[in-house]
């Protein structure tokens, strides 16, 4: 297939950009959400709290810019994906505000059972939230029933099915490695040497979670892999991913945690590239009838449109974009505990 840079593709890249964005940010506070039961001192959970207290609601700012900007550019799928996995949907955004409260509630009573309770909403709600995303992305591999009035045709268990069940758990499993290590950046002393450990281990967990994903994908969904057949030098993106993840704990030995950060940060913008390579032009496969799939021409707005809201993203992206970093460069170093910490 000829590759076009038309207006279709661009905002194809423009959505992929945010929510690999939004991955890779909200991706380690769930991460340290997963991890959060596995540290076992008060003062420790706090720490792991504080180190994503700053950021945590900001990072979520990439996730709802993301499904505006589907919204703006490919109605027809905002309106199948939302309509068909309302009850996924509603569950998701259940454990967003559940997840939110149990970080804002959490230290406001001295009660032990009153923040164990807390910490353990705290950590399920990140677990579920990771794990609906890989759901996501399974069906979206996979296929689900669309009509040919472009109408999700499925039920709410069909979304649950053992592929997508591997992909939520290896999703998990990625989110784990790059909270770990967004906590060694973050922390000091025992905690630290605590956390260093388990960068190691959650590493491994990925990658055989990486490993048996990939596997399966190339046995059972063959057509992932057809534009790196036709393209070769593709396969670098694969090759650099694999690179990221063999750098992390080198990094991580060297005592460099920022740039230990930053190749786990690539290695998911590098999956989500090689995820959003294999669906194109595709945004949601149609299984089993191929012809009702919501592709980036079927289901996108008018050119003008496209023209229209292209202009108003160049203008709002950069705002989005310093207000992050401003955020991550005020609060930058390590986490230290005061009376106005959570």
């Amino acid at each position: 297939m000829e590759f076009t840079l038309d207006l279709n593709t661009v905002w194809f890249i423009l959505i992929g950009t945010l929510l690999a964005g939004y991955a890779i940010l909200d991706g380690f506070d769930l991460g340290i959400g997963a991890l959060h039961l596995l540290v076992h001192t008060d003062d420790e959970r706090r720490i792991m709290l504080n180190s994503i207290g700053p950021v945590w609601d900001g990072n979520e700012v990439w996730l709802v810019t993301g499904g505006g900007a589907l919204f703006a550019a490919f109605p027809e799928v905002y309106a199948t994906v939302f309509s068909g996995f309302y009850n996924a949907m509603i569950l998701l955004l259940f454990m967003l505000i559940f997840r939110a409260v149990a970080i804002e509630f959490r230290s406001k009573r001295p009660m032990k059972w009153w923040r164990q309770t807390w910490d353990f909403a705290f950590s399920i709600a990140s677990i579920l939230i990771a794990f609906l995303m890989g759901v996501a992305l399974g069906n979206i591999i996979t296929g689900i029933p669309i009509g040919p009035d472009k109408e999700y045709t499925g039920t709410f268990l069909q979304l649950i099915n053992p592929y997508s069940v591997l992909v939520g758990i290896t999703t998990i499993a990625l989110f784990m490695m790059h909270g770990s290590i967004y906590g060694v950046l973050k922390t000091e002393g025992e905690l630290q040497n605590k956390l260093k450990g388990w960068v190691n281990n959650t590493i491994i967990f990925f990658v055989i979670c990486y490993v048996t994903t990939t596997m399966t994908t190339l046995i059972y969904y063959p057509n992932m892999a057809n534009h790196f057949k036709e393209f070769p030098a593709l396969f670098i993106i694969a090759l650099l991913n694999m690179l990221a993840i063999a750098n992390i704990p080198r990094e991580i030995y060297h005592g460099r945690e920022f740039f230990a950060f930053l190749s786990s940060a690539a290695s998911i913008a590098l999956l989500l590239t090689l995820f959003a390579i294999g669906i194109f032009p595709n945004i949601v496969l149609s299984n089993p009838n191929p012809e009702y799939s919501l592709t980036i021409y079927n289901a996108a707005s008018s050119e003008k449109t496209l023209t229209i809201m292209l202009i108003i993203a160049a203008i709002g992206f950069p705002f989005v974009l310093a207000y992050t970093i401003s955020i991550y460069w005020i609060f930058r170093g390590k986490v230290k505990l005061t009376n106005m910490s959570y």
